[in-house]
């Protein structure tokens, strides 16, 4: 079975398209009650929330919306377009070109993740290189980009069956979620996982860099105007600093048994 999301921006004002293409695995035993829910984790970057969130939807059979990734599939855009120079962003070139800007999640066959597509070019890895990183932050933060982008995850997840990450999932998107997770970690840990991760890809970076990257986009996130990062007065904390991937799943699945 096939099941497909795909939501055309409001006519009249932009026109990013938001295409989900999720092919369920095999049904299996569900935890719980069994019913539907929403799943929010917000968090810091780099603390691992999109691979908790990944794994956690694949063991319940939900659909996973990597939000971040729809912001950098943006921010790349404005990069290969001259819309950020110098690690400004012209808001008003920004705004001109987002009838222009067409992101949509498609299934991965290989790998059977929904990677991030940019006006047709699948550009899962190139979203997450440094200089991409370094720019997010700052384009996240326009209204119109957020209002737009926020509406959208909002439609997909009308359904339930959803586990969405990002910076504000639990406090604006998804207010009503039944699960709120705010996950962090410290920034030396986080800073090491990130160089990891970039190493594995090929990428020479120095821990200096990465550590102040990511100290910078934590000042940013949480002192924005639009959609502030912060944890929502009923999200859970969880604290990974010192946890397995495997223990992080165990712990989240234990709250949606309870629920």
């Amino acid at each position: 079975m096939l099941i497909e999301r795909c939501l055309e921006g409001m006519p009249g004002r932009l026109s990013i398209v938001i295409c989900i293409i999720f092919v369920p695995k095999i049904e299996k035993k569900m935890l719980g009650t069994g019913k539907k829910i929403i799943i929010a984790i917000d968090g810091h970057s780099s603390c691992g929330k999109s691979t908790v969130a990944r794994e956690i939807a694949r063991q319940l059979n939900y659909i996973f919306i990597d939000t971040g990734a729809m912001y950098r599939a943006v921010t790349l855009y404005c990069l290969r377009n001259h819309i950020i120079v110098n690690g400004l962003v012209n808001t008003d070139a920004l705004i001109a070109n987002l009838d222009k800007i067409r992101v949509y999640f498609k299934n991965n066959p290989f790998t059977h993740h929904n990677d991030i597509w940019l006006n047709g070019e699948n550009v899962e890895d190139e979203i997450r290189l440094l200089e991409v990183s370094q720019s997010v932050s700052p384009v996240a933060a326009v209204a119109q980009v957020r209002q737009l982008l926020v509406s959208l995850q909002q439609e997909m997840g009308k359904m339930k069956g959803i586990v969405m990450d990002g910076r504000d999932i639990g406090t604006i998107v998804f207010p009503e979620a039944e699960l709120k997770i705010f996950m962090t970690a410290l920034p030396d840990i986080r800073a090491q996982r990130r160089i990891d991760e970039l190493t594995a890809k090929g990428e020479k970076v120095s821990y200096d860099e990465i550590r102040s990257n990511i100290l910078e986009r934590d000042r940013y996130d949480e002192s924005r105007e639009q959609s502030p990062l912060r944890k929502a007065d009923d999200a859970i904390i969880l604290d990974n600093s010192y946890m397995t991937r495997e223990e992080q799943l165990e712990w989240v699945l234990k709250l949606v048994a309870k629920i």
